[in-house]
């Protein structure tokens, strides 16, 4: 997994989602793949001159892990990055941030040339407009890509609601960034001590 660039000066100019969900959205893709122990890559762009802190929905799920700052818009051309997807070994990357049309896009495309298996996190991605984040992961999805959903990716992690031994955090995390869905469990569990499976 790879998150890239959920800063706040890149947060401001994102209207394809507003910034409640996209934060939701975020925290959640986050929590999964720190409690799954999903390999995960943190970076940003420009963090002290510029673009801000990452979201703390986020690197609440790290404590401690390093960001790598860069200054390229293609997180695929900053020689840190690549080094740890390189040390990482996977041939399946996941990808979400901002923004889709230009800091997704290159790194997606990048990969997909470079042989990997590249998913992009819809809605824990964000753009300038809808317009700018559709044409996008079209574009994306045109040349290989395939798209999934925060929801969607936390799920497929858990594949199987008889896995005990992350249920209490899959529905945990759903309870506290899954939005309706979260609410619907708490609602179930509270009111008639229901779970899933």
């Amino acid at each position: 997994l790879v998150m890239i660039d959920f800063q706040s000066q890149m947060a401001f100019a994102t209207h394809s989602i507003d910034a409640v969900n996209l934060r939701m959205n975020a925290g959640l893709v986050a929590h999964a793949a720190a409690g799954f122990k999903v390999s995960t890559i943190l970076t940003t762009v420009a963090e002290k001159s510029f673009s801000g802190p990452m979201f703390t929905e986020i690197t609440d799920a790290f404590p401690g892990q390093e960001l790598l700052d860069r200054t390229s818009m293609n997180t695929w051309e900053d020689a840190n990055v690549i080094q740890v997807v390189n040390a990482i070994g996977k041939k399946r990357i996941v990808l979400a941030g901002l923004w889709t049309s230009v800091c997704i896009v290159g790194p997606a495309l990048s990969a997909l040339d470079q042989g990997f298996e590249v998913y992009v996190i819809a809605d824990a991605c964000g753009d300038v407009s809808t317009e700018a984040h559709n044409r996008a992961m079209d574009r994306m999805v045109q040349a290989g890509v395939r798209p999934i959903t925060s929801l969607q990716y936390m799920l497929e992690l858990q594949r199987d609601w008889a896995r005990g031994d992350t249920y209490d955090l899959t529905t945990g995390i759903a309870k506290k960034f899954g939005g309706a869905y979260g609410l619907g469990i708490i609602y179930a569990k509270t009111m008639f001590g229901a779970q899933e499976g």
